[in-house]
């Protein structure tokens, strides 16, 4: 890892030391300057663009789901039920607060607190247009974002990782084991995610020379970093769908085995609260992959070409929005049409899967970043740094094969083995299901068996008593 890290510094450092450089995006001199007045505007508009987002989110969810699922979405509450979601907002508002008897009452209330204003902060960074090319509010010149830092992502990682907090605090101060399990499981879920979303954006930060969100989104005036970074691309989308505790991998709240997950004694409000910081999560990483992978705020390659003014004014927003709104769409459509993962399926995926590809995927980035700041990349370069990791990749595609086919066909032999011994539904004390290839034996009537029972009995009863049996 050493190692790693020489190269990563190295191929970051001369694009981020030198501020002449053409590729130097990292300029942030366009934010501190608004009054006090104008940064609570922009603040409350942000606040309220989360929230209606959000309520959108679930009202779409449900008729897209509906759907996809070919059923009747919500259909009754205003009109087309464009008013469900403020209907649920006002009825989980009105409900009874419970509060259980062995919960922890002030981490119990707390919870849902620290697990939904973490995600409130991290879209304090996100920019919904350039910040040189400023709006006019009130007579004021201010650029489309809160504010931006340095180290941005950092932040966002940073404020998102809190939200566990809040999770892992719910299930413990519930005093019930069904929620603690779901928080253990949620920690471990974030945990391994986390991991490979961080390494993912490790290889925009080379790429981009800067960790600022309007940096990286001005690094992509001229190719989006999905097509060059396609690698880090997928590995991002895959592992927040795994951050965010959406199907298929919502194993912390899955209903069949843990009742509800970590919010299980959890009603009125603070049920909402978890869910909303849920859906606003939504929201950030999708985010994230707007302005990351996806140009963030620019028009579309062919839009730029024909529309000169398309990145200039408040445009740029109507852009993020639409991309915004497709990733949304990629969730709702992933929670209609796939089944839940099983637990040991998720955490291999993440550990043995997402992790080492990152890591192979960011060492070429370093290098090929490495030697073109140096002035020595050609093909030739190419081949040999491309040739490898394909070499490696196909060689760990074809072990993970052939172990997959040793591991079907010793479990096609252990259905055989079973199948050709006698089933027996009570051999392990309390009645089971046969297996595949295992037939039921005869059934035998509960009133015959009873009187065939009652007749051995009386027979035996005076040869019991003729020889003295003391138990009679």
């Amino acid at each position: 890892m050493s190692a790693l890290g020489t190269v990563v510094s190295t191929a970051v450092t001369p694009l981020v030391a030198d501020a002449t450089t053409p590729t130097n995006y990292e300029d942030l001199s366009f934010f501190g300057r608004d009054p006090w007045w104008l940064i609570l505007i922009k603040v409350v508009a942000v606040f309220a663009f989360l929230v209606v987002t959000v309520l959108m989110a679930i009202l779409f969810e449900r008729k897209i789901v509906g759907y996809m699922q070919q059923r009747i979405g919500p259909n009754r509450t205003g009109p087309w039920g464009m008013l469900q979601s403020l209907a649920d907002g006002v009825k989980l508002m009105l409900k009874e607060d419970i509060i259980p008897t062995a919960a922890d009452k002030i981490v119990f209330i707390l919870a849902p607190l620290i697990a939904t204003i973490p995600a409130f902060l991290a879209i304090a960074v996100v920019p919904f247009g350039p910040a040189n090319n400023q709006v006019s509010i009130f007579g004021h010149r201010t650029p489309l974002q809160l504010t931006d830092l340095p180290v941005a992502i950092l932040y966002v990682l940073a404020a998102t990782s809190i939200g566990i907090y809040g999770i892992v605090l719910a299930g413990w101060a519930s005093g019930s084991t069904y929620p603690l399990l779901g928080a253990l499981r949620s920690t471990a879920q974030m945990i391994s995610y986390e991991i490979a979303m961080s390494l993912s954006f490790v290889a925009v930060f080379i790429y981009a020379g800067t960790m600022s969100t309007s940096g990286i989104v001005n690094s992509q005036h001229s190719w989006w970093n999905c097509l060059p970074l396609l690698p880090s691309f997928v590995i991002y989308v895959v592992s927040m769908v795994g951050e965010t505790n959406r199907a298929p991998f919502d194993l912390p709240e899955a209903e069949g085995e843990l009742v509800g997950g970590f919010h299980t004694e959890y009603s009125s409000i603070k049920f909402a609260l978890f869910f909303l910081a849920e859906y606003i999560n939504m929201v950030t990483v999708s985010s994230l992959a707007v302005l990351m992978f996806l140009g963030g705020w620019h028009a579309p390659w062919g839009v730029q070409s024909v529309w000169h003014g398309a990145n200039s004014g408040w445009w740029p927003v109507m852009w993020y929005v639409i991309k915004l709104v497709v990733f949304m769409l990629f969730f709702f459509w992933l929670r209609a049409t796939l089944p839940r993962l099983r637990y040991d399926q998720f955490m291999k995926l993440g550990w043995k899967v997402l992790i080492p590809s990152s890591l192979v995927w960011l060492l070429a980035v370093a290098i090929v970043r490495t030697l073109k700041n140096q002035g020595d990349l050609n093909r030739s370069h190419l081949i040999y740094i491309l040739g490898p990791v394909i070499a490696v990749a196909l060689v760990a595609w074809i072990i993970s094969e052939v172990r997959y086919r040793q591991t079907s066909e010793l479990e096609k032999a252990e259905e055989a083995a079973a199948a050709a011994k006698p089933f027996d539904p009570m051999g392990g004390g309390f009645p089971v299901p046969p297996l595949p290839g295992q037939t039921m034996p005869a059934y035998t009537p509960r009133r015959p068996r009873a009187a065939l029972v009652g007749a051995l009995m009386e027979s035996a009863e005076p040869q019991e008593l003729e020889a003295g049996d003391p138990d009679v």
